[in-house]
C-alpha cells in the first residue's frame, strides 16, 4: 500500500485538468475483460476446462494489496499456479488473535490445498510501513491503524537496534523486519507448525523492488536477506524439519 493510496485519486477530483472521470475509470476495466472474455480466454481455453472444478496450486502468495504489485506478474505465474491472500501491510496475525481471512485463507492453503510453500512478499515504497513510521497519518483510519499492529514488533526492531540516518532507511529496514516478523507470526498457525516440522511445507520470506523489478529473499540460517538472482542456492526461511 503506497502512501499515494492515501491522496484522493485523479477519478475522485474531477476538477482537476486531465483527470479521468469515474465513469471512464470503470468503462476502461469492462473494456478489458471484454478483450480476456473474447481474445485471451480462447487460446487458453483447455485451461480453464481443468480449472473449473478443481485447484492445485505450487504455492500460497501473502503479499500487500498495493495495486502495483502483481503476484502472477512477477512470478510469471499462470491461473491456478498462485493461491493469493493481499492485505495492507502483507500481514500474518498470530495464531488466535484474529479469526480473519488471512488465518483462514492460511489454514485452508495447508489443509485442503497441501501448498508446499507459503510466500510472505513485502515491497518497496510501502504506505503501510510508511504509516507505521508515522502513525499520526492513520488518526482518520482506525480500522488500519488497528491493523498495522501487527507490524509493531518489526517497528520496535527498527527503534531499538538501527540507528538509520533517514526515513528513506528506516522504511528499508523496517519492510524487511515486517517480513520476518510476518514468517515469525506465521510459524504460530498449527497448521503451518505441523506441516514444517515434518519436511511438508517450507515458507520464505521476499522483498520485491517494484523500481527494479528485484527480490531480494530471507536467509533465515544467515539472518539476512539475499538476491533471489537465479545464480545461487534459493534462499529459505524455513527452520530444519524434525520429524
Amino acid at each position: 500500500m503506497s502512501d499515494k493510496d492515501k491522496q484522493p485519486s485523479a477519478a475522485s477530483a474531477p476538477g482537476l485538468p486531465g483527470a479521468e472521470t469515474a465513469d471512464a475509470a470503470l468503462q476502461h476495466i469492462v473494456d478489458g475483460f471484454l478483450h480476456f472474455h473474447h481474445e485471451v480466454f480462447p487460446q487458453q481455453e483447455e485451461l480453464f476446462k481443468k480449472l473449473a472444478t478443481a485447484q492445485s496450486p505450487r504455492a500460497m502468495f501473502i503479499t500487500c494489496a498495493d495495486s502495483r504489485i502483481v503476484p502472477e506478474l512477477i512470478t510469471q505465474s499462470s491461473p491456478g499456479d498462485l493461491f493469493v491472500t493481499r492485505n495492507v501491510g502483507n500481514v500474518v496475525p498470530p495464531y488466535g488473535q484474529m479469526n480473519g481471512g488471512v488465518s483462514t485463507a492460511i489454514e485452508y492453503a495447508v489443509l485442503a490445498l497441501g501448498v508446499q510453500h507459503i510466500i510472505i512478499c513485502g515491497h518497496s515504497d510501502c504506505g503501510a510501513m510508511r504509516a507505521v513510521l508515522n502513525p499520526d497519518s492513520l488518526e482518520k483510519m482506525p480500522t488500519v491503524k488497528a491493523w498495522l499492529r501487527h507490524a509493531e514488533v518489526a517497528k520496535t526492531m527498527v527503534h531499538e537496534n538501527c540507528n538509520c540516518a533517514n526515513e528513506s532507511e528506516s522504511m528499508q529496514v523496517l519492510t524487511e523486519e515486517n517480513v520476518i516478523a510476518q514468517l515469525q507470526h506465521l510459524r504460530t498457525h498449527p497448521s503451518v507448525a505441523s506441516r514444517m516440522a515434518n519436511g511438508h511445507l517450507f515458507i520464505h520470506g521476499w522483498i520485491y523492488n517494484i523500481e527494479t523489478s528485484e527480490i531480494k529473499a530471507y536467509d533465515a540460517d544467515r539472518a539476512c536477506f539475499l538476491p533471489l538472482d537465479g545464480t545461487h542456492p534459493i534462499p529459505s526461511a524455513t527452520p530444519k524439519a524434525r520429524f
